[in-house]
C-alpha cells in the first residue's frame, strides 16, 4: 500500500476524546510522501459532510465531489489535524485532491497553526 499526499481515505477515528471527530470519516493526507513511506504515522486533516457546516470559515475548505472523487460534498476541518498509524487506512483511497485545492488546504492549515 502506498499512501500519498492529497489522497482521501475513509478511516475509523475511534477511539476519540472530547470534541475530536469520531467514527469513520474522510481524511485528507497532509504529510509529505517521504514521511508517508516510512513506518511512522501519516498526518491528515479530518473531513465532514458539507451539509454539517452551513458557513464557510478560514479554517475549513469546502470540496465538491467533482473536485475530490468522493460521493458527497466534504468540508475539511483544517484545525482537526491528526497523525494516524498507517494500519488504520484501507488499501485504496476513495478520492484525491487537485494541486490547487491542496494549496487552499495548506493555506488554511498555516492559518490554524499561526505559520
Amino acid at each position: 500500500m502506498s499512501i500519498e499526499r492529497g489522497q482521501i481515505y475513509f478511516v475509523n477515528l475511534n477511539p476519540v476524546q472530547g470534541r475530536e471527530q469520531a467514527g469513520t470519516r474522510p481524511v485528507l493526507v497532509l504529510s509529505i510522501d517521504a514521511i508517508n513511506q516510512l513506518p511512522l504515522v501519516v498526518t491528515v486533516v479530518v473531513g465532514t459532510k458539507g451539509t454539517n457546516i452551513k458557513r464557510d470559515y478560514p479554517t475549513n475548505i469546502r470540496v465538491f465531489s467533482s473536485d475530490s472523487g468522493l460521493p458527497i460534498e466534504t468540508v475539511f476541518l483544517c484545525f482537526q489535524i491528526r497523525s494516524l498509524d498507517p494500519n488504520r487506512f484501507p488499501t485504496d483511497p476513495s478520492g484525491k485532491l487537485s494541486g490547487s485545492k491542496m494549496v487552499e488546504v495548506e493555506t488554511a492549515v498555516r492559518y490554524c497553526l499561526g505559520l
